[in-house]
């Protein structure tokens, strides 16, 4: 009797990634009690297709790329990117699946999917993962919003109200394709890199335009347009006011709403072990506490806004708590508490929700074992358009 040993183990971390993230989601935590027997699992099974098969190579290629999977999670894991029970699930799934089980095999637009990477499969599934989390950070604060700060709600969707502006944006990006375009075909230069920056100069000097002078130039340019090009023109309008206000809403998310929604004050005697700071702190030179709670990118406005480059780099002086995945430590509590009673920081802390990472290993694997390595496929469109 034939026994698809790669179909078991790829079903099998299906369903494991499955419970992950329903545990991650409800709890914040991947349990031990999941990942280790799933290591033995995978190395057991991948051990008996070697004997079946009568390849050797195939458990010992399976205990390597497994061994270099953890020790990779493991340095991450200490650098404070990731959490220990991200580590164990991803050598978990290196335990089961070490080579793409190749499920399916159909094409799509001539192309042939699933797209094998170059390396191991365990670290397509890594890549994948870290690629799909950006959508599901997205829903998550869309979730944590509506369910827990509905305060928000007004400033999540402030792009979507200011609809007047970002039609005036559509018209004005629509009028400098229209010009550039002619210009490009009338020169004979149809290079896609200059067209770009041809639109974007354009785009930026009708912004700039007095109203009136701006009002006349997009009206002109636009009735033009239709007249030649009415349905491309119209269609175009209205993609890219519809994207305007879906990139607009999807820098709040991750910027300002994001910052409040995954963030809380939280009383010193009620830190926990694991729970992630929201941001820095340091003890300067002078013994002060300087607490550095700015974002990159307000440093990087306020140092355009000053002139002054130092205001990038990381601040002068020892740190006693950061920002890592790992989160708090005993002794790291017990720190701030010390600090406290010596009136140096306030009786809250401020913690950053984790946004479970779980659900993004679950869409990862899925993607890598339905569609294959998002790079390679990132790069194949990337050729094909340039």
């Amino acid at each position: 009797m034939y026994i698809d040993i790669p179909l078991i183990t790829a079903m099998v971390a299906i369903v494991a990634c499955l419970y992950a993230s329903y545990t991650d989601l409800k709890s914040g935590i991947i349990p031990n009690k999941l990942t280790f027997p799933l290591i033995a699992i995978g190395l057991v099974l991948n051990g008996i297709y070697a004997f079946l098969m009568g390849e050797i190579w195939i458990i010992i290629s399976c205990a390597v790329i497994t061994g270099i999977i953890f020790v990779l999670g493991y340095l991450l894991w200490k650098m404070g990117a990731w959490a220990g029970g991200d580590v164990k699930l991803f050598t978990a799934l290196a335990a089961l699946i070490p080579f793409n089980p190749l499920l399916v095999s159909y094409q799509l637009f001539q192309v042939p999917l699933p797209v094998l990477g170059i390396y191991p499969f365990p670290l397509t599934v890594i890549i994948n993962s870290i690629l799909s989390i950006l959508p599901f950070i997205l829903i998550y604060v869309i979730y944590t919003v509506f369910k827990y700060k509905r305060e928000l709600i007004d400033e999540l969707t402030a792009p979507v109200r200011n609809y007047r502006k970002n039609i005036v944006q559509a018209l004005v990006i629509t009028s400098a394709v229209n010009i550039s375009l002619f210009i490009t075909q009338l020169t004979h230069l149809q290079i896609i890199l200059i067209s770009l920056i041809m639109i974007y100069l354009f785009s930026t000097l009708i912004s700039k335009l007095p109203s009136k002078v701006k009002a006349v130039v997009v009206s002109v340019v636009i009735v033009v347009a239709l007249f030649y090009y009415f349905q491309v023109t119209l269609v175009s309008i209205v993609i890219l006011f519809v994207s305007i206000n879906i990139v607009k809403t999807v820098i709040k998310l991750l910027g300002s709403v994001s910052k409040k929604a995954l963030q809380d004050d939280v009383p010193l005697d009620k830190l926990r072990e694991g729970m992630i700071p929201a941001y820095n702190v340091y003890q300067q030179d002078d013994d002060e506490i300087f607490v550095d709670d700015k974002s990159f990118t307000q440093k990087l406005k306020e140092s355009f806004k000053n002139k002054d480059p130092s205001l990038i780099t990381t601040p002068q002086g020892k740190r006693l708590v950061g920002t890592l995945a790992a989160g708090l430590t005993d002794k790291d509590i017990d720190l701030l508490k010390k600090l406290n009673q010596e009136d140096k920081i306030p009786d809250e802390f401020r913690i950053k929700k984790g946004v479970p990472f779980a659900p993004s290993i679950f869409i990862g694997l899925i993607i890598s074992l339905f569609i294959g390595d998002l790079v390679r496929i990132i790069q194949m469109i990337l050729i094909w358009i340039l």
